[in-house]
């Protein structure tokens, strides 16, 4: 950031058109939401670290490990 007379300025962010698309992708044959119904209505997505996944297998084991750590978390608070 550059100063002028002791404030301090945020450097001005140019307004790009967005570019077109590439001709390689073509969703023509896309289908949109396709997949929206195997989340549940409240669902939070994360994505683990490849060394993280390697513990936990399924979505199970990593609710059952949370779970767990909020009890123990929420016993130490107290």
């Amino acid at each position: 950031m550059a100063t002028v007379k002791g404030e301090i300025m945020r450097k001005v962010r140019s307004r790009r058109e967005p570019q077109e698309m590439l001709s390689e992708y073509d969703f023509s044959g896309g289908v949109r939401g396709k997949y929206a119904g195997r989340f549940e209505k409240g669902t939070i997505m994360v994505v683990l670290n490849p060394d993280v996944a390697e513990i936990f297998p399924d979505p199970k084991s990593v609710n059952k490990a949370l779970r767990a750590l909020g009890q123990i978390i929420g016993t130490a608070l107290q």
